[in-house]
C-alpha cells in the first residue's frame, strides 16, 4: 500500500470516527424522534464505512490511527459547551450541519490532495462525500424547527 493510500484512508477513518463521536455526544440530547432517527441511521452509515475503511487496513496489514484522546475531549467539550443553554433541535442540528461541512470539506480535499491513491480508495471516498452530502441535505431541514 503506498503512502498516499495510507493517508487517504485514515483521513476517511478517522473523518468517519469524528462523526460517529459527534452524534453519541449530541444524541442523548436530541428530544425530536424524527432528528434521533436520522441519527441513528447516519451512524449506521458511518459504522458500515469505518468497518470497510477497517477491512481494508487489515488486508493490507496497515494499523489506522484513533483520533487523539486531545481531539476527542476537543469535540466532547466543544458539544457540550455549546448545547448546555440552548438543546434544540435547531440548535442541535446546526451542530451536526457543521461537523459535515467539515466532513464533507475533507472529503474535496482529500480527493485533490491524494489524487494518486489507488482507484479503489479515491472511489470510497466519492462514497463518503456522497454520504455527507446527503446527511447535509437532510439534516438542513431541520433549521425549520423553530422549537427553542
Amino acid at each position: 500500500m503506498q503512502e498516499n493510500d495510507i493517508k487517504l484512508l485514515t483521513s476517511m477513518y478517522q473523518n468517519c470516527q469524528t462523526a460517529i463521536l459527534s452524534i453519541q455526544d449530541i444524541e442523548p440530547q436530541v428530544e425530536s424522534e424524527e432528528l434521533r432517527a436520522e441519527l441513528r441511521e447516519e451512524k449506521e452509515r458511518y459504522q458500515d464505512f469505518l468497518f470497510t475503511c477497517k477491512e481494508i487496513a487489515e488486508k493490507e496489514k496497515q494499523e489506522l490511527p484513533d483520533n487523539s484522546m486531545f481531539e476527542k475531549a476537543r469535540l466532547w467539550t466543544s458539544i457540550k459547551m455549546t448545547t448546555i443553554f440552548d438543546n434544540s433541535t435547531r440548535h442541535l442540528a446546526e451542530m451536526l450541519l457543521l461537523g459535515t461541512v467539515m466532513g464533507t470539506l475533507q472529503c474535496y480535499k482529500d480527493l485533490c490532495d491524494y489524487r494518486q491513491a489507488s482507484k479503489e480508495l479515491l472511489e470510497l471516498c466519492g462514497k463518503l462525500l456522497l454520504i455527507e452530502e446527503k446527511h447535509f441535505n437532510y439534516l438542513k431541514l431541520f433549521l425549520k424547527d423553530l422549537d427553542k
